[in-house]
């Protein structure tokens, strides 16, 4: 059973992506650096080769998709932040996963939160101070008012138990989910002072104490601005067992713990301790517990680094007790990250060194991403916000945000693992598939992609008959490729063109043919890429400062240099006037008169899919998980018509799924008698007929059904970070860069045989300090975060 799960749980993937920021401003750029690694040991992953990265806007639109190809477990892209994709000031989520990923959940899935700020518009909100304020309720004399904080407390191990000491954790946040500070006092059921505690680290700690029989508990809390609530403990049981952990001089100990009337009750019992990492189990030991307490010290050499669960089963084989511990291991590791100077004249070219070695100087194998930041006037230099480190080792392995989780992987914090370990007793474990992941099928529903696979079949024209051993050709068209490939229809009339690998937008002809060289038949696609995830964003109140001096300093820095709002946006888009939208509409024909109408307006291209814009557009629709749609008083789907051609839902996915919602001119919807007219009882469920651009929809209107013409997306093309050069000048980019904040961008730096590497760009123009942030891993899956600081200024 172990070695089974072993095997299962070995090829589950984690990504996480390395961004150059996490604020940007409109008309900036994103670029991020994607990692791809077994989940089980953090070694790079060379299994998917396509990542999915998307941009989510505030209210909750895929705003952006890029399909990043990844070689031996590594990719990178960008994102242009422009008004021309609807990019509006707010918290936006980057979200990237693999559709091997979808197999195992949300957990998999990595989201990262970054804000995007209009420099100019939030400067002229400074006049007038934008805060969204509190919920505060007006109260009568002698009325409560609602409380602005919440504390839970969780005792080690899961529970309280008679006559055992025990630690409890607890975890102090305000209504907005942030930590506070709290102070408090325990008391018993007759109101006696059993301890006193308070927070030492954002609302976390932990307190001791001794639960007798029958006695209940209660907790009196502080907050720092006074306000006093009550919280009753969990109940303390009588029956069960207890796990606990404590590192004592450097040495992890593991303690089972009961009272003396269950092991009356039940002498000697034989316990199991399981401990496992990510699923995988690497230690089960069997205890018989002869005293009230029993402890055992946790084999360094077997415990990997990070995040263990460790679970007390009793004889029965059923769980008692768990805990989460983190165990840091001190790695054979010297990561070296300098600048050439402590500080640089404007425009001055700069050299950052990086050095990958162990501590005896053998070069060390490994992928760093180097971004290089203009700091703008932010004077604190630790940074704790989300990092490769923190993400890898701990982030993905618990429940819930973790506020500031990159506190928990600076070493120059003494008190950073016991703080850590107050985390692990109060956000629990994402447990993942781990516990279930004997039942995850042999056969997965997502697959591994390897490249862009482009599948149907071919089947009589006007029947549902396969057409077996038709040919099919297809020709993939873009400015830079042409490439041809053929395939002959199985005994089912299928076809598949498995782990193509094209970029861009591409042009895809299809066409069948029969033995005889004829065209014959009709070819039905299958979706050529899955509908993404479905986005769930939690909506949270976020509360805006009076200023911000980033946005402060970066309007400053823009006047000061000349750039204006029109110089930052770089796209303009042309849309041509010639025809009114109702003169095109009107070229369409339709089924009767419809009963509601939509015609596109300029946000159709928000939605993800058809079906999410005519669940929006249409009242009285509803939309079945985004893959189809249908009348709320109906359950069945209803009868598509696109460009004037029945779809049969065989034909959906590859007709009706693929129409891109940017091409739909209008929509019809027909029911009742008009409906039945056309098509009798199967009318009933209502018609909904969609007309799209000329030459721009789901299908050509004047191709045979033999063949297929499309404009489909590869990978996406990443661009180059430009660095300006004295020595190639280009006037108008140059400019530009001049005031960039993000000074220097490289995805793949790469130390060489002897474990170093250098690279070298030029400085902006403005006075500031720079921060330069190192992120990446090792060849054996060690996560690496460096950081440096340089100033830029003129000589006195």
């Amino acid at each position: 059973m172990q070695a089974q799960d072993k095997k299962s749980i070995s090829d589950i993937e984690k990504v996480y992506l390395h961004t150059d920021r996490s604020t940007y401003f409109v008309g900036e750029d994103l670029w991020y650096k994607a990692y791809n690694v077994r989940a089980s040991n953090n070694l790079l992953f060379d299994n998917s080769n396509i990542l999915y990265v998307e941009l989510i806007s505030p209210d909750s639109k895929i705003i952006a998709r890029n399909k990043t190809k990844l070689e031996m477990g590594l990719g990178h892209g960008d994102f242009q932040l422009q008004d021309s994709l609807g990019v509006k000031p707010g918290v936006y989520q980057l979200r990237a996963y693999t559709n091997w990923n979808r197999n195992f959940g949300e957990d998999f899935v990595f989201k990262k939160n970054i804000e995007i700020i209009d420099v100019f518009e939030s400067h002229d909100k400074t006049k007038t101070p934008q805060n969204i304020s509190l919920e505060t309720k007006t109260t009568k004399k002698g009325e409560t008012t609602q409380n602005t904080f919440h504390i839970d407390f969780f005792p080690e191990g899961g529970s309280l138990l008679e006559n055992v000491a025990s630690v409890v954790g607890f975890k102090a946040v305000d209504i907005n989910g942030n930590p506070i500070d709290i102070k408090g006092e325990i008391y018993d059921s007759d109101n006696e002072l059993v301890t006193a505690f308070e927070s030492v680290h954002d609302g976390m700690g932990k307190l001791q104490m001794l639960p007798t029989e029958a006695k209940k508990y209660y907790a009196k809390i502080k907050s720092s601005i006074g306000e006093e609530i009550k919280v009753e403990l969990p109940n303390v049981l009588k029956q069960g067992y207890l796990l606990s952990f404590r590192t004592m001089k450097g040495r992890n100990i593991i303690s089972i713990s009961t009272n003396e009337a269950i092991l009356v009750q039940n002498p000697n019992p034989l316990l199991t301790v399981v401990c496992k990492a990510k699923g995988i189990s690497y230690l089960e030991t069997a205890q018989t517990l002869t005293e009230t307490t029993l402890s055992f010290e946790l084999p360094k050499d077997k415990t990997p680094e990070g995040i263990s669960q460790i679970t007390l089963f009793d004889c029965n084989n059923k769980p008692q007790s768990e805990r989460l511990i983190f165990i840091e291991k001190e790695q054979d590791l010297d990561i070296q990250l300098l600048t050439d100077k402590p500080s640089y004249q404007p425009n001055e070219k700069a050299i950052v060194s990086v050095s990958s070695k162990s501590k005896t100087g053998a070069a060390k194998s490994a992928s760093f991403s180097l971004s290089v930041t203009d700091m703008n006037r932010q004077v604190e230099e630790k940074d704790f916000n989300s990092n490769i480190c923190s993400y890898f080792l701990m982030e993905s392995d618990i429940r819930g945000k973790v506020y500031h989780p990159g506190y928990y992987f600076d070493k120059t914090n003494p008190k950073r693992l016991e703080h850590l370990d107050n985390l692990l007793l109060t956000q629990g474990w994402r447990d993942f598939v781990w516990k279930t992941m004997s039942k995850v099928e042999e056969t997965n529903p997502y697959k591994v992609e390897k490249g862009i696979t482009i599948s149907g079949r071919v089947k009589q024209l006007f029947a549902d008959k396969p057409l077996v051993n038709n040919n099919i050709t297809l020709a993939l068209m873009s400015k830079k490729k042409h490439n041809i490939f053929n395939a002959t229809t199985d005994s089912i009339g299928r076809f598949q063109f498995e782990n193509l690998l094209f970029s861009g937008k591409t042009n895809m002809y299809l066409n069948t043919r029969d033995e005889k060289g004829k065209f014959r038949g009709e070819i039905v696609l299958d979706s050529i890429e899955l509908a993404p995830i479905p986005v769930k964003l939690k909506k949270e109140l976020i509360v805006l400062p009076e200023t911000n001096e980033v946005a402060e300093n970066v309007f400053k820095k823009f006047i000061a240099f000349g750039v204006k709002p029109e110089n930052i946006l770089k796209e303009v888009l042309v849309t041509a006037t010639t025809k009114k939208k109702d003169d095109i509409v009107a070229n369409y024909g339709n089924y009767g008169f419809a009963d509601k109408s939509y015609i596109a307006d300029e946000d159709t291209h928000l939605f993800i899919n058809i079906y999410e814009l005519i669940q929006q557009k249409i009242p009285g629709t509803i939309s079945d998980g985004g893959s189809s749609v249908r009348f709320t008083r109906y359950e069945e789907g209803p009868i598509f018509i696109v460009d004037g051609r029945r779809i049969y839902p065989d034909e959906q996915s590859s007709w009706v799924d693929v129409i891109n919602p940017s091409d739909v001119v209008k929509i019809d919807v027909i029911t009742g008698a008009q409906a039945t007219l056309f098509f009798g009882e199967e009318g009933e469920k209502g018609i909904i007929a969609i007309y799209t651009k000329p030459n721009t929809g789901n299908k050509p209107k004047k191709d045979p059904f033999q063949s297929i013409k499309q404009e489909i997306e590869g990978f996406y093309t990443a661009r180059v970070f430009y660095s300006p050069d004295p020595e190639k000048p280009d006037v108008e980019l140059d400019k530009k860069a001049a005031v960039r904040n993000t000074i220097y961008w490289n995805p793949y730096v790469h130390p060489d045989k002897t474990g170093n590497t250098s690279l070298n760009y030029y400085n902006t123009k403005v006075e500031t300090k720079v921060k330069v942030a190192l992120e990446g891993i090792t060849a054996t899956g060690i996560p690496v975060v460096k950081n440096t600081y340089y100033t830029i200024k003129h000589n006195q």
